[in-house]
């Protein structure tokens, strides 16, 4: 299983548009857009597909193609356990004395 963060959607892409425009390339195991805690969606997205041949052709078809009039930006998505946050990189801001 692969994952993809697709952005810069326009707020008023529906996960039936994307399932429309990703389906093609395999099965399709998730379609999430993001919103905020007012349900406004936030312009991401990630998808899940059952193949990680499929996301990759699916990633190098339709990066940098338009949906509802935006370009989407696709890249492949890792997993929660395998991401760094800032605070690893000892970069957390915070107070400067």
């Amino acid at each position: 299983m692969k994952s993809l963060y697709v952005g810069n959607l326009a707020h008023d892409t529906t996960v039936a548009d994307l399932r429309a425009v990703f389906s093609p390339f395999g099965k399709l195991v998730s379609v999430r857009i993001a919103s905020d805690r007012g349900g406004r969606p936030k312009g991401f997205a990630f998808i899940e597909m059952a193949d990680a041949a499929a996301a990759a052709a699916a990633t190098e078809s339709l990066k940098g193609t338009q949906l509802n009039g935006r370009t989407m930006d696709i890249v492949e998505s890792e997993p929660p356990g395998k991401r760094r946050s800032n605070w690893s990189r000892g970069r957390a801001g915070g107070r400067r004395r």
